[in-house]
C-alpha cells in the first residue's frame, strides 16, 4: 500500500511511543461538526485499541445527527474535565487554533502535546503538529496517517473517519476533494464504513424545528456586492421562536452560497450578549475567506471560514460588505491580467 502522507507519518509514528503511561485527552472545537466528532471517535478508538487510556473531550455536546457515531463512548464537556485537567495530555483534532475548543480548555490545556487538522490558518500550537492544508477534511488526515503507521481502523472508527471527509467535502462536491480523498473513503468502506447509513443518519433526519428555522433564514436572505453575495441572518430569539437549537444551523449557510451567480455565501447569527458569529462559503478557493474570517479574529479555510466577533458587531454587517466587496475586486483584477473568466 501507498503511503499517503509520506511526510507526516513518520512524525505521526515517532510520536506514537511517547503516548503509553499518559491519560490521553483527545480534544475538540466548540459546535462539532462531523469532522470533528468523526476524527475524535477514530482516533480515540484507534488508540484505546493499543491499550491507551483515551477520553474526548468537547466545549459542546455532540450533535444529535453525530450521536450514532459516538455510542458505547464518553464524551466529557468542559465542565467535566476542568477538575482533573491537569492529569491528561491533550491532542486537538480539527481546531484551526488554541481558542477553537474554547478559552477554558484552551487554559486546561495550555500545551497540547498534538494536533491534526487541515485549515489554512492553522499556524502549529501543539508540541507535535500534523497539519496538511492540502486535505479536505481532518479525517482524511487521520486517515491516511493510521493507515501509514499500520493503526486498527474497526468498524465503528471507518465509519467516523468516512462521515468526518463526507461532510467537509459536502458529500465529495467541494474543491478539495482529490483523488486522494477517494482513495482513502475507498480504504474506509473495506474496513467497514457504509455510505448508505451515513447518509440516512445525517442528511434523512432533519427535525421539523430546522426547516422553520430554515424558512426564518431564506426569508432574510439579502444580495450585495452586484449580487455577487448573499447574506442570511440568524436574529436574536430565532431559536426559541422556531424550538430550534443552535446544532440545526449546520448547512443553512450553504443555501445562501448556492444561488446561481452568487459567489460568496454568508450566514450571521446575532447572540443575547451582543456578539456575532458568522459563516462564510465561497464557490471557489480564490476568494480566500480565511483572509476576509482573520480581518475579524477568524479563520479557516479559502472556501469556507468562520469568526466570533465579541466586540464591535453593531457596525460589523457594513465592515463585512466592504471587505468581500474589497476582495471581489481583488479577484476580478488577478482574472482580467490572466484573461481568465474563473
Amino acid at each position: 500500500m501507498p503511503s499517503f502522507f509520506p511526510e507526516l507519518s513518520p512524525q505521526f509514528a515517532a510520536l506514537l511511543p511517547l503516548l503509553p503511561g499518559h491519560r490521553l485527552a483527545v480534544v475538540g472545537h466548540a459546535r462539532p461538526d462531523g469532522d470533528c466528532i468523526g476524527a475524535q471517535v477514530a482516533l480515540a478508538r484507534a488508540l484505546a485499541a493499543r491499550g491507551l487510556d483515551v477520553t474526548c473531550v468537547n466545549p459542546d455536546p455532540v450533535p444529535r445527527r453525530l450521536q450514532f457515531l459516538t455510542r458505547g463512548m464518553t464524551f466529557l464537556r468542559t465542565d467535566d474535565v476542568l477538575p482533573t485537567a491537569a492529569q491528561y495530555t491533550a491532542i486537538f483534532v480539527d481546531c484551526a487554533d488554541h481558542a477553537r475548543a474554547g478559552e477554558r480548555l484552551q487554559k486546561a490545556f495550555p500545551a497540547p502535546l498534538a494536533a491534526i487538522d487541515h485549515h489554512l490558518s492553522n499556524d502549529g500550537f501543539a508540541a507535535h503538529n500534523f497539519i496538511d492544508t492540502g486535505s479536505a477534511a481532518t479525517c482524511e488526515i487521520l486517515t491516511g496517517l493510521l493507515l501509514d503507521t499500520g493503526l486498527p481502523i474497526d468498524a465503528p472508527a471507518a465509519q467516523a473517519l468516512y462521515v468526518g471527509i463526507l461532510t467537509d467535502t459536502g458529500q465529495f462536491r467541494f474543491n478539495s476533494t482529490s483523488r486522494q480523498t477517494f482513495l482513502l473513503a475507498a480504504e474506509l468502506m473495506a474496513r467497514g464504513a457504509r455510505p448508505a447509513d451515513a447518509g440516512f443518519e445525517l442528511y434523512e433526519r432533519e427535525s421539523i424545528a430546522k426547516l422553520h428555522l430554515l424558512q426564518r433564514v431564506l426569508a432574510t436572505l439579502q444580495m450585495e456586492c452586484q449580487g455577487r453575495v448573499c447574506i442570511g441572518r440568524l436574529p436574536l430569539g430565532v431559536f426559541a421562536a422556531t424550538g430550534s437549537t443552535a446544532e440545526d444551523t449546520e448547512g443553512l449557510v450553504d443555501y445562501a452560497r448556492s444561488i446561481d451567480g452568487v459567489e460568496v455565501g454568508v450566514l450571521i447569527e446575532e447572540r443575547g450578549d451582543g456578539s456575532v458569529k458568522a459563516s462564510l462559503r465561497a464557490k471557489d478557493p480564490a476568494y480566500r475567506l480565511d483572509l476576509i474570517a482573520a480581518q475579524f479574529d477568524g479563520g479557516g479555510h479559502a472556501c469556507a471560514a468562520g469568526l466570533n466577533l465579541k466586540t464591535g458587531a453593531a457596525d460589523f454587517y457594513p465592515r463585512l460588505v466592504a471587505a468581500l466587496a474589497r476582495q471581489i475586486e481583488v479577484v476580478d483584477a488577478q482574472r482580467n491580467a490572466t484573461g481568465s473568466s474563473g
